[in-house]
């Protein structure tokens, strides 16, 4: 009688421990972990199930490591984790936790490479990310160029301006040879589609152009017009004359003023002094420019001069251009108090 009382007793024990252990585990399968707001988690290559779990725990993720640990194991789930960075987003269960590590679908960051930034600055920008992995940072231009395998002499103009998309720990060498990489596939397309009409001979003359362009006008319509003005001027053997090209070859002596002396300095840049096109790009140029660069306009224009609002006053003779300059640099300085 007494075996048979305590085998009852050890069944119903054994009853609730069961319904204990599925309460549970049903609770650390379907509740929410994430409450509030997104949390982020890194997980890094070597990391072992145990360290992820840590990381989870150290951001205060509800997670019971027991069953995290159970629920993986009867998912498959803990040797299938991908290492990357991850938002987890509010009502995320343990299961959608998993699911996501398996999945690969880390955490995108992006960088922006404006319209006529040059390559310091373009240096700069991914030196200051703190999502990317520096492994260019001490080196010099000709050996970032070794490495990328670039066989261009200068990188100034080879990188296409963009915003690019990446995961943490993505290496500058690898955004900046995307960035070189849809440059030249840009580049060939616009040469395949060049003006009959170009005098350019080579797409890297393109380059060259087009940062110029780039650099005298952020107007859309006027792209073509400037890129006709230069294009007749290197028909006719005539300097171009023009201020962008003059301020990166004095570089760190430029200080947002030019002078008349600066134009009669010799740089290999200097445009006023020197014909034909400078021997590199000036900036990096986006596919607008490059496309008037090989489609210039076919009016007669060889001059043009700034209004003050961010377009210009196109001329065919000299004598026009002057009035214009004459018209345009007094009404600037008639406008000064």
């Amino acid at each position: 009688m007494r075996f048979h009382k305590l085998a009852g007793y050890i069944l119903i024990f054994l009853s609730y421990l069961g319904g204990w252990f599925w309460m549970e585990y049903d609770n650390a399968r379907h509740n929410p972990v994430i409450f509030e707001k997104p949390v982020i988690i890194d997980i890094e290559k070597g990391d072992s199930f145990t360290n992820i779990t840590e990381k989870l725990i150290a951001q205060h993720i509800a997670i019971k490591p027991m069953w995290f640990k159970f629920i993986a194991w009867q998912d498959d789930a803990a040797s299938k984790i991908k290492f990357g960075e991850y938002e987890l987003t509010p009502n995320m269960s343990s299961p959608d936790i998993l699911a996501l590590l398996i999945s690969g679908k880390t955490l995108h960051h992006t960088i922006t490479f404006p319209e006529g930034w040059n390559f310091k600055a373009v240096r700069q920008e991914l030196d200051a990310n703190p999502f990317i992995e520096h492994a260019l940072k001490d080196r010099s231009n000709s050996e970032i160029l070794a490495e990328l395998g670039i066989t261009e002499n200068h990188p100034e103009g080879l990188f296409f301006p963009d915003t690019y998309f990446f995961e943490k720990h993505t290496t500058d060498t690898i955004l900046l040879k995307r960035a070189y990489q849809k440059m030249q596939q840009i580049l060939v397309d616009e040469w395949r589609n060049r003006s009959e009409d170009t005098p350019l001979t080579t797409p890297y003359q393109a380059l060259v152009l087009a940062s110029i362009i780039e650099k005298e006008t952020a107007a859309t319509h006027e792209r073509m017009q400037i890129s006709g003005v230069f294009s007749r001027r290197l028909e006719l053997g005539m300097l171009l004359q023009t201020d962008p090209t003059v301020i990166y070859g004095m570089g760190e002596r430029y200080q947002g003023d030019l002078k008349t002396s600066d134009l009669q300095t010799l740089t290999a840049y200097n445009t006023y002094m020197i014909k034909g096109l400078p021997p590199t790009p000036i900036a990096i140029a986006g596919q607008a420019s490059i496309h008037a660069a090989l489609h210039p306009d076919s009016s007669d224009n060889l001059y043009f001069v700034a209004k003050g609002d961010g377009t210009h006053i196109f001329s065919a003779t000299l004598e026009a251009h002057n009035a214009a300059v004459d018209f345009y640099q007094r009404k600037k300085h008639e406008s000064k108090p």
